[in-house]
Formats: structure tokens, C-alpha cells, sequence
């Protein structure tokens, strides 16, 4: 600690400052079509600190100590960047004239295409909605394949993960406490209103937190900002959704100080490009900023986005074959309608006051006060004393008789006896019954009504075997932070900023639907007695719609992080540093008395407290105005989320064993050349993330030995793997080259190598073990070997070629090549430890289980190579001083057919079950799979007045 302040105040001490002659560069900035001056566009010299913004005549006045040529670069969203040689002459102004920025119409395709991305099929809101998100605001031809071309096969940049970005609204971070991940549907639909966004890439400096090593996205909802005007989008697509609209008005400052902005949209659709994924979302922002001085203003920012969306499920290639890559077992038909029983609902209301307070012309901080509030529900169907409703159980499918084997003999296998008959059989009823049969539930939750003669008259409800409930999680957040930024000196900078969170995350499940039933029992009917209860203290109860049941306790959470930043910029070479300091606090509290666990399920846990550091730097040198080499690194230690550090928090107290903070080390290289018509960049990585943390939960067969002291050897389980590293390296390449003045061709490759780096430990914890009354229950499985085996479901490899065609008349067409491969499945853990190849009756190690079958089986499957076709293209018009713009995209129009994620179940937990499993030919519990879209399309009609 005491280190950590010595090294703070010597950078406090650090200043530099010495005077040079300087270029003065004025000019006008309009639009090229309206002629009108522009407000607000950031006119800036490259590969410098050096930035003004124009005035409300389209004015600017810069002034450059830098000598030799330059280039000037004009950016403002929505129109196209504007790059000028320039050439320094000291002492003298150089008066460049007027300067015309274009409309660059697509601009408008980033902020129209993100809902399109933020349907990443995983129920955890990971990977691709963050990387989508992320980068939409880059004009990298490399970030923007990253996005548009290569997002809808799940690539991330780097292999990493949404919780390694930061992403932040205003100065505060929008990351998830639970989870640290931002969720996407909170501003789903909002797109028109988040344009005014600042980027960094991996490690470098942000000037509003320490950020991650993947970057950091800052948004801005600043009334005042905005482009004064409104704004209507209508949109078609068969991904998502089918229809949006939505409507964007803002009132520019008037003369009082007052600025507004204020949006509402439209999403919905009955199906989407899977079966019965249906989606249904409104959107409502607000934006009123108060102008209290030149030194002072108020800024309220509210939104509510309401959203629902049908999920689809992965399915095995048996069931892929049998029906096609678009099956979706999740619904089924009721009443003539399609009713998908797995829909996640989002709704979180978000309340932002910022404080901008202008200190003087090289001061500013900015504070913001937050409060989030909602609930995000994921539903699914429960059952008691009934068959399962899933029309894909294994015992449903032929490949549950085609894969059967007799009892062992002995220390051997049993003899393989497919019943082909009855597979057959079972091939015909799932053909026949492929969907949830709604109708059959009703029916089971009812009782017929007999009459005197014995004849049923009708049906009344009974007691509900089958309901409908929801995995609740109603979060209340609430946060405070203050950013200040100073200029100490012409070439030194002061960033720095302190961040207090506190959540309280009540988790719940939640019944929806009796389906047709009176009363649904609050029990676990897998056991018998007190164990059998969720609540003891509420033994027996007869739970109906609405009630809260199952499981039902909350997660608390305080988060304080404080970071600072020292910036230096010279006419040669810029470099920085940064530190961070947080500190987490956790806690469960049970507010059921679980029937397995009497004593430690209710009430409140220990509290969990994390203490962690960072620190990172970077340094650029300038080769010339056009040419840039730049270096960054990173080492910081973060808190394991707070999903991840209980063991199991739906039943009890209990913390993960060892856990521990985590490990995060990066660094990259860098080289730019931009110029007009050539721009350049070249990028190698490397990071190793170590000590995460994995809790998830399984029915595995085989899994439990005699020295379990268990005598069945299957069980639902959780299993938590600890100290899991992960190793990324690799490269990328962004090529851009103008041809003409209206042809451009773009590169864009990644190239990576993403492997798990360590042997984590495994521990399964059985509650069933608990309901017999023994003392443990959970276990040791030791190692898992999955050093060197490749993180999933991602492709490491990304190529894409383009061209792109701009007419001068304001209609362009451009074409995407793309090649995405080395994406791998997820592998089970299980599968990889000891225990794996022991007998789980005798102990002894399987007789057959030899090395060269091992490694047959446990070979990490690869998922083939696709190759995508993307054409996308737009007009855009300027009727009566209006503009009106209209794009259109087709993805994947060749209709590839490809995997985009997997993983293997863990069912078969000892290496007898798999082997006779995957021998059979038909396994019956083999890899489930998540498929890509195949040919979509996107049109968008955007009318500016």
C-alpha cells in the first residue's frame, strides 16, 4: 500500500513545460449540401492533444507548436472524416477557408444495425453483445468487420469477453456488478440517441476510467450535444425482429439555456429468423440539460426499455438432422399460436444527474449520481411427479435405444444392444410431436368433472404437475461518482475519478402460469421429508400465480474504485501512466430456510471483501505527421463477480472454496500510417488472465463413487472450476486504401491463438448428499486438464476483403468476403480430471480406458471453416432541405449453414458412459450446437427534418 502512494505522489510531481513558437490555423466548417456552418465539429491535428471544436458560426482557431507538414482531421458523427495536409509557418496564421464536410450516410448503418447484434444466443449476456457495442463508433475498417461482418458468428476481438471492456454512460460504468457485464437491453432501441461516444482500444488511456484491457466505450447523453433537429427511422429485418420504428426530436440550446432531447421506438416481431423466437420492445429516452452558467450545468438523463425476446435452443446434430438448423424446441403451439416457453424480459429504468461544472479552460469535473431499477426475467417450464416436456429428452430420441448397452460384467463392459424397433418408434412420435404440447400440460393440471351416470362433463383444476415460472432477478443500484480532468501544463494532463456502486440483487423464482391448475406445491419432489421443503419455515405450501417459490434470497454489493492518469504529449513522443484502486464487498442473504441445507441458508453469509490494484502505460512516437508507433500495458488484479463466488446461491450461504482475485496482465504493440488515401495499422497482443472463477450446474450419470460415501452415482450437481487461466495472443490487421474518389478497398484480418493456460481445480458439490444426511457435500475432483485445450466458442482466425463504391450523386454500394475459422467447442472439465477414467462402483480404473481411446474421445472437436458473402448499400436524398436515407443489407447471402458455439454435455461423466456412448454411433447425450443466421436481410428508411 505504501508503495502504491510513494509511486502516486511521484507522478503528482511530475511537470513539464517549456515555450515554443506557434502556427495559428482558422477556418469555416459547413455542409456541403445545405452550406449551413457546423456547430461542434472536433477539428483536430494528428498524432497530437491538439483539438478545438467549432463555434456555433462554424469557426475554429487552432494553434500548433508542432513544425513540418501535418494532417488536420475534420470528425463529427454523420459525416464523412475530412483529412488536409497542413504545413506550420511560426508566428503566422494560416487562414485554410472554407471547408465542407459530406454526409456520410453510412454513418447511420452502425446505429441501425446494433439491435440487430445484441441478440447473442447465450442466456448470459456475454460475448457478442459487448464486442457489437463496443465497436460501433470506430472507423477502423478492422473494428468495423469485427462488428458488422464478422459479429454474426460470435467473433470477439482478442478472445476476450464483454466483462474486459468498459463501458460507461456519462463518466459512470454501466458493467454489472453480478456479472461484470454491461446488459445490452437496458438502451435496446436507443441507437438514434447514443451516437456521442469517445473509444479506446485495449490498454490505452481513457480520460474517463483505468477501463479494461479490451477498451473502454464512453457515451455521452449531453443534451447540449446533440445536433438540433428531428428524426424518424423505419426499419424491416427476419433476424430479430420484423418492424421498428422510431422517433428522435432536439431542441438545440435556446437562448434560456435549456437543451432537450427526446426519442420513443417500436420493435416487434412475431418470429424471427429461428422458430418461434418472437420479440417485442419499446424504447423511451429522455435528455434535459440546464445551462445554470458558463461555468455550471445540469444534465437528467431517463430511459425505459422495455424488452422481450424468445429464445432458441442448441440442439444435437441427431435432432438437427431430424428437423433442420433452424429447430427450436422451446415452443409449441397453443390455440393456434406459437408460445415459446423460454422468453428473457428486461425491464430496468435508468435516472442519471450530471453536474458539469467548467473550473476554468483547463479544468473540468463532472459528477453523476445514478439509480437503476427493474427486472430481468428468463422463464421456463417446472414439473413435479410428470414426464418431461421437452420434446428433445433423451429417452424421446432414437438414439436412446440405438446406443443402449447391457450391465457390466464384471470389471467390463456390458454388450451393446441397440433396440432398433422401438427406435424407430421414436422416431416417428418426436417427427409426429416435434414441439411443446401445451394442450397435454392443461390437460395433466386438470381433474374431469363425472356425472351420476359416470360420464365426464368437463374439466376442473387440480393440482398443477406442470407450471410456468420465471427466474427472477429485481436489481436496485445505486451509484455516485465525480471525474475531474486538468491540463497541468501545455504538454501535461490530469485525469482522475473515484466511483462508489452499491446493489442489493433480490433473486427469486417466480411462478407465472398454473397452466390450467389451482395450485402448484412448494417442494422438491426428488426428495421426501423436511429436505423436500424450499422453506421451512413455510412447510407445504400450495404456491399460485404470482408467488414467489423455489428459491428466494439477496446479493448485496459495494464496489468503491478511484483511479488516476498522467498524460504527456510532445512534439515526438506521448506517454502516460495510470493507476487504479477498488475495493468489492459481498453478501448473501437467505430468505428461505432450504429443506437440504437447515443452517446455512437463511440469513446473512460472511461478507466477502476483495481488495485490488492496477497500474498501466503506454508510449507513442511520432515518425512523422502520418506515421505512428504506439505501445501499451497493463497489470491489474480484479474481484471475481459476484455470480461467481458462491458456490451455490440459490440454496445456501456457502462461499467458493480458495477463491481468490484474479490476474490480468496485457500488452500490445502498435504501428499507424494514415494518410488521404492509405490508412494502415498493425497490431500484436498479448494478455494472460489468471484465478477466474466458473460455477455451473449439471446432471451428470457415473459421477460419485462408494468413497463418496453416496450409493447412487448420478446426481444434479454444480461444479466450480478455480484458478483457471487463460492465455490470448495474436495480431490484426486493418487495410485501408482509397482508390478514387469514389472506390475504396478495405482488409481486415485477426489472427489469434486462445488457450486455457493452467490445470483448474474441480469441486462438485451434491446437495443430495446433504438430504441423506451426511456432513460433506462438496468434493475434491482434483485437476482438469485443460492446459493447451482452445477457448470456445469464438473463431480465432477472421479474414474479410471489401470494396465499396460512392457515387457522387449520394448512393453507394459496398461488398464484404469473409472467411472465419479455428472456433471451438467448449469441453466438459469433468471429462478431463482423474476421476474420469475410475469405475465409479469399484474405484478401479476402466479396463479399456487406454490412452490412445482417451485421447480419440477427448479431442476437442473444431467447428468447420465458413466463408461469408455480405452486400449491403444506400441512397441518400436532400428533398426541400430534408434529408432522406434509405440502406439496405444482405448477410450471408450464399445461405451458409454453420456452427457458431457448442458444448459438450456433461452427462456422461466417467469415461464407460462416453465411450459406449460415442460407439453406439448415435450418442444419445452428444455435443448440442448453436447455429449462425443464414440469409438476412436489413433495410432502414431514415427521414431527418
Amino acid at each position: 500500500m505504501e508503495k502504491k502512494y510513494l509511486l502516486i505522489f511521484i507522478l503528482l510531481s511530475f511537470t513539464f513545460a517549456f515555450a515554443q513558437q506557434q502556427t495559428t490555423f482558422t477556418g469555416i466548417v459547413i455542409d456541403a449540401k445545405t452550406q449551413n456552418p457546423l456547430e461542434n465539429i472536433v477539428v483536430s491535428i494528428q498524432n497530437s492533444s491538439i483539438t478545438q471544436l467549432t463555434n456555433t458560426n462554424g469557426k475554429f482557431e487552432l494553434h500548433s507548436s508542432i513544425l513540418g507538414e501535418q494532417l488536420l482531421l475534420l470528425h463529427s458523427q454523420g459525416y464523412k472524416d475530412l483529412l488536409l495536409k497542413i504545413n506550420s509557418n511560426p508566428d503566422q496564421t494560416v487562414n485554410l477557408g472554407i471547408l465542407q464536410l459530406e454526409d456520410n450516410f453510412s454513418d447511420d448503418v452502425p446505429a441501425t444495425l446494433i439491435t440487430l447484434l445484441d441478440s447473442d444466443l447465450s442466456d448470459d449476456n456475454s460475448s457478442s453483445e459487448m464486442t457489437s457495442g463496443l465497436l460501433q463508433s470506430s472507423k477502423d475498417a478492422f473494428m468495423q468487420a469485427s462488428a458488422f461482418n464478422w459479429g454474426q458468428a460470435r467473433f470477439r476481438v482478442r478472445g476476450l469477453d464483454s466483462e474486459n471492456g468498459t463501458m460507461m454512460l456519462n463518466g459512470m460504468i454501466m458493467n454489472k456488478i453480478y456479472d461484470g457485464r454491461p446488459q445490452w437491453s437496458n438502451w435496446g432501441g436507443l441507437n438514434d440517441v447514443l451516437r456521442n461516444q469517445e473509444f479506446s482500444v485495449g490498454a490505452a488511456a481513457s480520460n474517463f476510467t483505468f477501463g479494461g484491457i479490451l477498451g473502454t466505450q464512453q457515451i455521452s447523453t449531453r443534451a447540449s450535444t446533440y445536433r438540433k433537429g428531428a428524426r424518424l427511422i423505419f426499419s424491416g429485418s427476419n433476424t430479430t425482429y420484423n418492424w421498428r420504428a422510431n422517433a428522435t426530436y432536439a431542441s438545440g440550446m435556446n437562448s434560456k439555456g435549456w437543451a432537450y432531447v427526446i426519442s420513443a421506438g417500436k420493435r416487434m416481431g412475431n418470429e424471427g429468423y429461428f422458430d418461434g423466437t418472437s420479440f417485442d420492445a419499446e424504447s423511451f429516452f429522455m435528455s434535459i440539460e440546464k445551462k445554470l452558467s458558463n461555468k455550471h450545468s445540469l444534465n437528467f438523463t431517463g430511459f425505459y426499455t422495455p424488452n422481450s425476446r424468445g429464445k432458441n435452443s442448441a440442439n444435437t446434430n441427431e435432432v438437427t438432422e431430424l428437423i433442420n438448423e433452424k429447430y427450436n424446441s422451446y415452443w409449441g403451439f397453443q390455440d393456434g399460436e406459437k408460445r415459446n416457453a423460454r422468453v428473457k424480459k428486461v425491464e430496468e429504468p435508468l435516472l442519471m444527474l450530471n453536474h458539469y461544472f467548467k473550473i476554468n479552460e483547463k479544468a473540468n469535473l463532472n459528477s453523476s449520481v445514478m439509480y437503476q431499477f427493474g427486472k430481468v426475467g428468463n422463464s421456463t417450464i417446472d414439473y413435479q411427479n410428470a414426464n418431461s416436456p421437452d420434446p428433445t429428452y433423451y429417452r424421446k430420441l432414437p438414439s436412446y435405444y440405438t446406443s443402449l448397452y447391457g450391465k457390466d460384467i464384471g470389471e467390463f463392459s456390458g454388450e451393446f444392444t441397440p433396440d432398433y424397433e422401438n427406435a424407430e418408434l421414436n422416431k416417428k412420435l418426436f417427427l409426429e410431436n416435434p414441439q411443446i404440447n401445451w394442450d397435454a400440460m392443461y390437460q395433466a393440471n386438470q381433474q374431469p368433472i363425472v356425472n351420476a351416470d359416470g360420464v365426464i362433463t368437463g374439466y376442473q383444476p387440480a393440482q398443477s404437475h406442470y407450471v410456468l415460472y420465471e427466474d427472477r432477478t429485481d436489481d436496485r443500484t445505486f451509484c455516485a461518482n465525480s471525474n475531474l480532468n486538468i491540463q497541468i501544463t501545455e504538454n501535461s494532463f490530469f485525469d482522475g475519478g473515484i466511483t462508489f456502486r452499491n446493489l442489493k440483487s433480490h433473486q427469486f423464482q417466480y411462478l407465472l402460469d398454473l397452466l390450467g391448475g389451482e395450485y402448484f406445491e412448494d417442494i422438491d419432489a426428488f426428495y421426501v421429508g423436511d429436505q423436500a421443503q424450499s422453506d421451512l419455515q413455510h412447510p407445504n405450501r400450495q404456491v399460485k400465480k404470482g408467488d414467489i417459490y423455489g428459491y428466494n434470497y439477496n446479493l448485496q454489493a459495494t464496489t468503491i474504485d478511484a483511479f488516476t492518469q498522467f498524460k504527456f504529449s510532445y512534439n515526438k513522443v506521448d506517454f502516460y501512466l495510470g493507476q487504479t484502486y477498488s475495493t468489492s464487498n459481498y453478501q448473501r442473504e437467505g430468505l428461505y430456510q432450504n429443506g437440504i441445507y437447515p443452517t446455512t441458508s437463511l440469513g446473512k453469509s460472511e461478507k466477502v471483501h476483495f481488495e485490488n490494484f492496477g497500474f498501466k502505460g503506454g508510449f507513442t512516437y511520432k515518425i512523422s505527421g502520418k506515421q505512428l508507433l504506439f505501445f501499451n500495458g497493463m497489470h491489474l488484479t480484479r474481484a471475481p463477480s459476484l455470480r461467481n463466488t458462491f458456490a451455490n446461491s440459490r440454496l445456501n450461504n456457502s462461499i467458493v472454496d480458495g477463491i481468490e482475485n484474479e490476474n490480468i496482465n496485457s500488452a500490445e504493440a502498435n504501428y499507424i500510417f494514415r494518410s488521404p488515401k492509405l490508412k494502415i495499422r498493425t497490431t500484436a497482443y498479448y494478455t494472460l488472465i489468471k484465478n477466474t472463477t466458473k460455477t455451473s450446474f449439471f446432471y451428470a450419470e457415473g459421477i460419485f463413487d462408494r468413497g463418496a460415501s453416496y450409493n447412487n452415482t448420478d446426481a444434479f450437481v454444480s461444479q466450480t472450476l478455480t484458478h483457471l487461466d487463460k492465455k490470448n495472443i495474436g495480431a490484426e490487421l486493418s487495410f485501408e486504401y482509397q482508390i478514387s474518389s469514389t472506390l475504396k478497398s478495405t482488409l481486415s484480418v485477426a489472427y489469434g491463438n486462445y488457450t486455457y493456460n493452467s490445470n483448474p481445480n474441480v469441486s462438485i458439490t451434491n446437495d443430495a448428499n446433504a438430504a441423506k444426511g451426511d456432513t460433506q457435500t462438496t468434493f475434491d475432483f482434483g485437476k482438469s486438464y485443460l492446459k493447451n485445450y482452445k477457448q470456445p466458442g469464438m473463431p480465432q482466425q477472421a479474414y474479410s476483403v471489401g470494396l465499396e463504391y460512392r457515387d457522387p450523386k449520394y448512393w453507394w454500394l459496398g461488398a464484404n468476403i469473409n472467411y472465419l475459422a479455428e472456433s471451438y467447442i467448449d469441453v466438459s472439465p469433468i471429462a478431463r480430471t482423474a476421476r474420469f477414467y475410475k469405475n465409479p462402483i469399484s474405484g478401479l480404473v476402466f479396463p479399456e480406458a487406454t490412452e490412445e481411446r482417451a485421447t480419440a474421445l477427448l479431442k476437442q472437436e473444431k467447428f468447420d471453416p465458413v466463408s461469408l458473402l455480405n452486400i449491403s448499400g444506400g441512397k441518400s436524398w436532400r428533398i426541400s432541405g430534408k434529408y432522406v436515407g434509405l440502406f439496405a443489407s444482405v448477410n450471408n447471402v450464399l445461405d451458409k449453414t454453420y456452427k457458431t458455439g457448442g458444448f459438450e454435455q456433461a452427462r456422461n461423466a466417467n469415461f464407460r458412459a462416453l465411450n459406449q456412448d460415442v460407439s453406439s454411433g448415435t450418442p444419445s447425450f452428444g455435443p448440442k450446437y448453436y447455429y449462425g443466421y443464414g440469409r438476412t436481410y436489413f433495410v432502414n428508411l431514415t427521414i431527418s427534418l
